[in-house]
């Protein structure tokens, strides 16, 4: 997760967050935690607002047995325009993957995601360095 947080911060990546992220942070008991994770989430580029179209897409998500707040998140990741959604709930994961097809995002593990990415930039810094050796 660090190796993303600190791309997120040399630009890299985007790190977008949702306005339920801050009231899910609002709500942690631990304030030790709670600071935490505001620290980590300054870094976002962009905060999505829970709108009448996320809270009706969401809806839609928490009929297929989402949790509130997750159908939240994974709805202001689609209407955000995110390309990916990282989480490291494993139980929102597997129903993430089971119900793919339904979803307008792809649902990852961080740790998946980010060894996939180091895989493809590999490869396409192996095919940069073959194409310009002369071969």
């Amino acid at each position: 997760m660090l190796l993303i947080l600190e791309r997120c911060e040399r630009g890299e990546w985007d790190l977008v967050v949702s306005e339920a992220t801050f009231w899910e942070i609002a709500q942690m008991l631990d304030p030790a935690r709670k600071e935490k994770v505001l620290a980590l989430v300054t870094i976002a580029s962009e905060e999505i607002k829970v709108t009448a179209q996320v809270i009706e897409r969401a809806k839609e998500l928490a009929q297929m047995n989402f949790k509130p707040y997750d159908a939240l998140h994974i709805t202001c990741a689609e209407v955000g325009g995110a390309s990916i959604f990282l989480t490291t709930d494993d139980r929102l994961m597997r129903k993430a993957k089971r119900l793919r097809k339904l979803l307008r995002i792809r649902v990852e593990n961080p740790v998946h995601w980010l060894m996939e990415v180091i895989a493809d930039e590999s490869e396409n810094d192996d095919a940069k360095s073959t194409a310009g050796s002369g071969n």
